[in-house]
């Protein structure tokens, strides 16, 4: 039983029976004596609960005539400390997101959170230095076009927006029906309906130079598309899955890979010697490569050729790199 859930339990004793044991406090807590009597000094000089001892009838009661008899109450709500974690963890993540892109809307939830969190067996302060989590790699995107990008999505009409293709080197105009704003490795990416392509499009928040919202509806597409085009391949820019890579961990890196999840559809399975080899679907190899070459001599891909190949090449162009080749 939690602590919390303990100090609600003792009211309702008190409350119930007028007079209680410490035999039963104990025994409906289950808890040690020593256990019960730090609850009960906490509950006495934190929370002011006029708990005394009842000499004639051998048990704990609540003096109703002390003085602040009548301003006490527990709080009306109270966390298990999973819960309270919970929230650490959420105020850390809003905490996290680029400065200024949601401050405004998240300050008063922010200082919510916190209050929560001061309010029970942890002190909010304590519990943000001693848990950290990190974002790496972040891209900052301005304010003003993030807005711009939700208040759309939200509201049901199409944007229009200066995309910066960073692999051409080019921008092009572009009118979209959002669909999603997803937070994926760090970074913010709009799921949207290209009327110029006339398809479904992912593209990076912060290569979106430009935006304006338009009064034209936006184009509805239901869940289950967005979900079959969007989650069937690896990566964020996955689109219809095509193929299937089979890749061979080394023993050693098996230990870390064969725990990951890097896509709901994966196929994994440990081989004698101890390598693990992992089935992905794909359909755009751009993020996959990259994700394969950073663990070098650690994994092999078998399957495709086209994507052998294709880590080949960059294995081979980073090796001239290093041998001083042009």
């Amino acid at each position: 039983m939690d602590r919390t859930e303990r100090f609600y339990k003792i009211h309702r004793l008190l409350k119930q029976r007028r007079v209680v044991s410490r035999r039963a406090f104990e025994t409906e807590l289950e808890v040690s004596r020593a256990t019960f009597k730090r609850d009960l000094e906490y509950l006495r000089d934190r929370m002011n609960m006029p708990i005394i001892w009842d000499r004639e009838h051998g048990g704990y009661r609540l003096d109703e005539t002390a003085d602040n008899a009548h301003l006490f109450q527990l709080p009306g709500l109270w966390f298990s400390a999973e819960e309270v974690r919970a929230l650490l963890t959420m105020e850390q993540l809003l905490q996290g997101l680029q400065p200024g892109l949601l401050e405004n809307h998240v300050r008063p939830l922010r200082e919510r959170i916190r209050r929560i969190l001061g309010s029970g067996d942890f002190d909010a302060d304590e519990l943000t230095r001693r848990i950290r989590i990190l974002q790496m790699g972040v891209r900052p995107i301005p304010p003003e076009g993030f807005q711009a990008m939700s208040s759309a999505l939200l509201s049901r009409r199409r944007l229009r927006i200066d995309h910066y293709r960073r692999s051409t080197d080019e921008t092009t105009a572009r009118e979209v029906s959002p669909q999603r704003l997803v937070f994926y490795r760090d970074n913010w990416y709009l799921d949207a309906w290209c009327h110029l392509r006339k398809a479904l499009r992912t593209f990076a928040a912060d290569a979106i130079t430009d935006v304006e919202v338009l009064s034209k509806r936006a184009r509805e597409i239901s869940d289950t598309t967005l979900d079959d085009h969007f989650g069937a391949g690896f990566g964020i820019f996955s689109g219809q899955a095509r193929h299937t890579a089979v890749l061979r961990f080394s023993a050693v890196r098996a230990r870390w890979v064969s725990r990951e999840i890097w896509h709901p559809d994966q196929d994994g399975q440990f081989e004698l010697d101890g390598a693990y080899v992992l089935k992905v679907p794909y359909a755009n190899a751009s993020e996959l490569v990259m994700d394969i070459l950073k663990y070098g001599a650690d994994v092999e891909v078998l399957a495709p050729a086209a994507l052998r190949e294709q880590v080949k090449d960059g294995l081979e162009g980073a090796a001239a790199l290093y041998r001083g080749e042009s």
